[in-house]
């Protein structure tokens, strides 16, 4: 039977120029403010966090040095 990966998380390996499915899903949750990413919106992340972020605000404010 197949399966349908709507609604569920996806487990993903972020590398600089890309990411990598792990276990498939149709969205990832932002690190920052907990709102469901869907893939195709995918634009940020930390490769050395492995971590994902809604926007470039958020990615910017997270990865700041305080």
């Amino acid at each position: 039977m197949l399966m349908s990966n709507t609604d569920r998380p996806a487990r993903l390996h972020y590398l600089a120029n890309g990411f990598r499915v792990l276990t498939p899903g149709d969205h990832v949750v932002c690190a920052v403010s907990g709102a469901r990413i869907p893939l195709e919106d995918l634009r940020y992340w930390d490769v050395m966090g492995q971590r994902a972020f809604a926007s470039a605000t958020l990615a910017t404010e997270a990865l700041s040095p305080r």
